[in-house]
């Protein structure tokens, strides 16, 4: 039997993502993709998925949601205020949402990208091999009030709920990035400059990338002039015309002319994507060794991120849905998964 999500309200720029689509950027089409992977990954890791979800992903804002059949949820990402018929619930754990019930998110309090994750997974038709809206390449759109996903039923409803220990990323921080093709264009001195600025997130930013600013001269490389466009990549750091910082994104292009000073290594990515504006990162250099031994497969990831999971501890007198659960073993709740 399949289920829906209904959107009852929608904030800006929510849209479905998954991985992407890798295997199209030779055609000019950029992989696109959850902003923030890991926290698919955490998604994955709390409903015990074997794989990644797609999911919705919320920028800033969230909306109001509910479903027509029971299904258990993952909310990852950016934390965000969030409530079931009124009743506050925490973030990084899992739920388990009725037809009749209203889940209503709001905005971040720390990061940019929240995801609400459903244990049963959206069904809807993928293009190009992925679920995800990709913006600039016109595959998909913004979610709207009104709207309806499919879904997969959910067949463990009544899991116990859990909740997981997110990777801190929320805030800026360090941020790790490998030499390129072209960071021998930028003299020693420009690159230490580099290496020991602070930066904050831009205004100009943006699922396509992140502009960074700081206090200081402009960074310049001293050899890019006639620069031909060049092939570019998600996490790649050009250099703009006016000297400033720009890290690329899930959306960018795949063509570029700037001059690329290094590239972010992608289990940092997550934190560039969730810089909150008034947040602080700092680069370090990686050798290109060091970098790909920092590299995990999708799969990986899930496991890593199942490590951090563990049971949510809650006041029984705080569960409206008690009865759903099974609190002793060898006790079920009288209906199996298959009537659903």
């Amino acid at each position: 039997m399949t289920s829906a999500l209904q959107i009852l309200r929608a904030g800006p720029q929510m849209t479905v993502q998954d991985l992407g689509r890798a295997a199209l950027t030779a055609q000019g089409l950029a992989t696109g993709g959850a902003a923030d992977r890991t926290a698919l990954a955490e998604a994955a890791a709390l409903l015990n998925l074997g794989q990644f979800p797609a999911a919705i992903e919320m920028a800033g804002m969230g909306g109001d949601f509910a479903v027509t059949q029971p299904m258990r949820i993952a909310l990852t990402g950016a934390p965000m205020r969030a409530k079931i018929d009124g009743k506050e619930i925490g973030w990084n754990q899992t739920h388990l949402l009725l037809p009749g019930q209203r889940l209503s998110i709001g905005g971040a309090f720390s990061g940019v990208y929240g995801y609400l994750t459903t244990a049963g997974g959206i069904a809807t038709e993928p293009v190009l091999g992925s679920r995800s809206a990709h913006l600039v390449g016109n595959i998909g759109r913004i979610l709207a009030a009104g709207d309806g996903l499919i879904l997969r039923q959910d067949r463990t409803p009544t899991a116990p709920p859990v909740r997981i220990s997110p990777e801190p990323r929320f805030s800026g921080g360090p941020v790790r990035m490998m030499p390129g093709p072209q960071t021998g264009l930028f003299e020693e001195a420009e690159l230490a400059r580099f290496l020991t600025a602070e930066f904050v997130r831009g205004a100009a930013s943006n699922r396509q990338g992140v502009r960074l600013e700081h206090e200081g001269a402009p960074f310049q490389a001293g050899e890019a002039a006639g620069l031909a466009s060049d092939f570019i990549a998600v996490g790649d750091v050009q250099m703009t015309g006016d000297g400033v910082p720009y890290v690329l994104l899930s959306e960018c292009q795949t063509m570029g002319g700037y001059p690329r000073i290094g590239t972010v290594v992608g289990a940092d990515l997550p934190r560039i994507a969730q810089l909150p504006l008034g947040g602080r990162v700092q680069f370090t250099l990686l050798s290109v060794a060091e970098a790909d031994r920092l590299y995990r497969t999708p799969a990986q990831l899930i496991a890593e991120a199942k490590t951090r999971v563990a049971p949510l501890v809650r006041d029984p007198s705080e569960i409206s849905d008690l009865l759903g659960y099974q609190l002793i073993g060898g006790v079920v709740s009288g209906q199996d998964e298959e009537d659903y």
